[in-house]
């Protein structure tokens, strides 16, 4: 009977001049994606920081009754904003009325008035403080807009004013506006 040879067949399997290909093990470079991930923190970071909200400071004195803020009559300029037409005066209320000087004028004329107000109390020797005493006064009337005012408040921004405060009109300013209207 024929022997089986086991060892022959194995050797057969493995033939001498034949080889299996191996399969390289799959290598992703992660390196651009790497600094993909670093610009896009970088973009956000920078962002984030560039679009913070700022806020206007708003300094509004004491509401008492028994020690009213004094302020020069020199330093004071007023604004009226309503709903359509916008006021100015130097000085006391009562003493423009008087005088005649209370003076219609738009949003973006103000800068010029501001200014203008600012040089005179710079270039007067008797206003100590100069242009740092000045004393923007902003009274809306109840139909007056939040844009006008918003508006207003960048003009004293621009302007440099450095006091400002809004205030409640008076029952004699809201009288004179309805006889205007």
């Amino acid at each position: 009977m024929a022997q089986l040879d086991m060892a022959g067949d194995s050797s057969a399997r493995k033939r001498p001049g034949v080889r299996r290909m191996k399969k390289p093990l799959p290598r992703i470079d992660m390196t651009p994606m790497v600094d993909l991930g670093f610009l896009l923190i970088s973009f956000f970071v920078i962002t984030t920081e560039l679009s913070k909200p700022g806020g206007l400071p708003l300094i509004m004195p004491k509401d008492s009754k028994e020690n009213p803020t004094e302020l020069g009559e020199s330093y004071a300029l007023t604004v009226i904003l309503t709903e359509g037409r916008n006021y100015y005066y130097e000085g006391s209320w009562t003493n423009a009325l008087l005088e005649n000087r209370i003076r219609e004028t738009s949003i973006a004329g103000l800068r010029e008035i501001i200014t203008r107000k600012q040089k005179t109390l710079d270039d007067t020797l008797r206003y100590r403080e100069g242009r740092k005493g000045l004393m923007l006064l902003i009274k809306a009337s109840p139909n007056a807009s939040y844009t006008s005012v918003v508006d207003l408040l960048d003009e004293a921004v621009i302007s440099a004013v450095e006091k400002y405060a809004l205030i409640t009109i008076s029952e004699e300013e809201n009288n004179w506006l309805r006889q205007r209207e």
